[in-house]
C-alpha cells in the first residue's frame, strides 16, 4: 500500500506536473506523495488542477491508475466487514442513470438467498436521486449508520444500505469536487479511480459493475463504456479482487417510475413478483452474478434460479421489510406523492419507438426529484410513472405516462418536454421478444 508522502516543501510538484504535462510516467512514490499532499493541504488547488489536466490530455497507464486508487484508499479509513463477519463480501455499483433502483431491488435478494449485502451509498447529483434518496422516501428510514451498528445490522438481518461517512475516501471527495469546476471530469482512469477507490476501501472482495451507456448515461459511447469496464477490472485484479462487469442500455429509462418514491413503489413491486421486465431482467441477472462471486460455491444460472426463488416464495419482500425496520422505517407506509398528478395520453397508435431517457431524467430533475448542486433539496413526492416503454405497442389517447407534480403548470412543462422526445412509429408494432438491456458483459 502507498507510503506516507513527504510534506509539500520536500516534494517537487511542478516536476510531477511537467512529468504528466510532456506525456512520462509517474512513479509510486510521486502518486502517493501527490494525493497524500492534497489531502493534507499542502498541495493546493491550482496545481492539482493543473495535474488533473495533465491527466485528462495524457492519461495514466494501468499502473499509474492502480496506484492513483490505492492512494486514495490510503487517505482514509478502510472497512474490512469480511473479517468481522467471517464472509466473502460481494457489492455491486452502477454508474448512474434514469429510473435505475437495481441496488435496491438486489439488497434483500441478495440477503435472503444466504449472502450478506453492506453497501456505502451516496447521493444523487443529476437526473433524480441517489439510492440515499430514494430510501429516505420511506417514512422514518434512516441512512446514518455508525460502523458498528452497519455491521452488526448486516450480520444480524444480511443487509444494511447506508451513507458513506467522511473518513472513507476523503482524497476522492476532494478531487471530485476539483474535477468538477475545472474541466476534468471526462478521464477514464480518473473515473475509474474514483469508483473502485471507494469499493476497495469498502471492503468488498468481489464487485459487480453496472456500467451504463447511452443518452441518459454518463457514458454516451459503447466504446467508452467498454474502456471503463477494463479500466476498472484492471484496477480490480491488481488489488485481488474479482470484478464482472454488465454494460447496459440507458438509451431508454430502466423499468417504469422516475422519481423517488415511485422507485421504491416499483422495487416493493418485483419483489412481490410483478416488477417491470427490462427491470427484472437487469436485477436477476446482476444477482445471479454476485451470488457467483458468494462463498455460496455456485454458479451463475444457479444463483439466477436462487435469486428468482427468494422473490416467488416471499421471502425477498420479507427481507426488504426487515430491513426497511431495522432503519427506523416503516414497511408499510403509503409513499407520499405530489397532489397532481397528469396523465399524459399517446399522440398516435403504433410502436414506442423512443423515448430518450436524458429528455425524461431532465424533466424529472426539473419537477425537482433530482438535484443541481449538492444542498439542494430532493422532492421525493415527485416524478414520472411510465405506462409503456421503449418496444411496448401504445394506443393513441391511451395513457402514455403520468407526470407527479407540485402544480398543473410543472406538469404541462414536463409533459412538453417529454412529448418531444417521444417517437411513436405508426407502422410499427411491438416485438414478442423485447431488446435486452444487457449489451455486453465484460471479466
Amino acid at each position: 500500500m502507498p507510503t506516507p508522502a513527504p510534506s509539500h516543501t520536500e516534494f517537487d510538484v511542478v516536476a510531477a506536473i511537467r512529468t504528466k504535462r510532456d506525456g512520462g510516467r509517474l512513479d509510486d512514490a510521486t502518486i502517493d506523495a501527490l494525493i497524500a499532499g492534497y489531502v493534507a493541504g499542502e498541495i493546493p488547488d491550482y496545481q492539482m488542477s493543473a495535474l488533473l489536466m495533465a491527466i485528462v490530455w495524457r492519461g495514466l497507464d494501468a499502473a499509474e491508475t492502480l496506484r492513483l486508487t490505492q492512494a486514495m484508499v490510503a487517505s482514509g479509513d478502510t472497512l474490512d466487514p469480511g473479517t468481522a463477519l467471517g464472509r466473502r463480501i460481494v457489492d455491486k455499483h452502477s454508474t448512474g442513470g434514469v429510473g435505475d433502483k437495481v441496488s435496491l431491488a438486489l439488497a434483500p435478494i441478495i440477503a435472503a438467498c444466504g449472502v450478506p449485502f453492506g453497501k456505502m451509498s451516496g447521493r444523487g447529483l443529476g437526473h433524480t436521486g441517489g439510492t440515499l434518496d430514494k430510501l429516505e422516501s420511506i417514512p422514518g428510514f434512516t441512512v446514518e449508520l455508525p460502523e458498528e451498528r452497519f455491521l452488526a445490522q448486516v450480520q444480524e438481518i444480511g443487509v444494511a444500505i447506508a451513507g458513506q461517512t467522511g473518513d472513507l475516501v476523503p482524497a476522492d471527495g476532494l478531487l471530485y469536487a476539483l474535477r468538477d469546476v475545472t474541466g476534468t471530469v471526462e478521464s477514464i482512469p480518473l473515473i475509474a479511480a474514483s469508483i473502485m477507490s471507494k469499493k476497495l476501501a469498502s471492503g468488498a472482495d468481489a464487485i459487480v459493475l453496472d456500467v451504463k451507456v447511452g443518452s441518459g448515461a454518463f457514458m454516451k459511447h459503447v466504446d467508452d463504456a467498454r474502456l471503463l469496464a477494463d479500466e476498472m477490472i484492471s484496477i480490480g485484479t491488481g488489488a485481488g479482487r474479482d470484478v464482472k462487469v454488465l454494460i447496459t442500455d440507458m438509451s431508454r429509462p430502466l423499468g417504469r417510475g422516475i422519481g423517488n418514491a415511485l422507485e421504491i413503489r416499483e422495487v416493493v413491486e418485483l419483489l412481490q413478483g410483478s416488477g417491470p421486465a427490462d427491470l427484472e431482467e437487469l436485477v436477476f441477472t446482476a444477482a445471479g452474478v454476485l451470488l457467483a462471486l458468494s462463498d455460496l460455491g455456485i454458479d451463475e444460472a444457479e444463483g439466477t434460479r436462487r435469486a428468482r426463488g427468494v422473490v416467488a416464495d416471499g421471502s425477498a419482500y420479507a427481507r426488504y421489510r426487515a430491513w426497511v425496520t431495522a432503519q427506523g422505517g416503516d414497511p408499510d407506509a403509503e409513499l407520499a406523492l405530489a397532489p397532481v398528478a397528469h396523465v399524459v395520453t399517446a399522440p398516435a397508435t403504433g410502436l414506442l419507438a423512443e423515448l430518450d431517457a436524458l429528455t425524461v431524467g431532465l424533466a424529472a430533475a426539473r419537477l425537482g426529484a433530482g438535484r443541481r448542486q449538492k444542498g439542494d433539496e430532493v422532492d421525493h413526492a415527485v416524478g414520472i410513472l411510465l405506462h409503456a416503454n421503449v418496444g411496448d405497442h401504445v394506443e393513441a389517447g391511451a395513457p402514455l405516462l403520468t407526470i407527479y407534480a407540485q402544480s398543473v403548470d410543472a406538469a404541462r412543462e414536463a409533459e412538453a418536454s417529454v412529448l418531444a422526445a417521444t417517437v411513436i412509429d405508426a407502422s410499427g408494432s411491438a416485438s414478442s421478444t423485447p431488446a435486452s438491456v444487457i449489451l455486453e458483459r465484460r471479466g
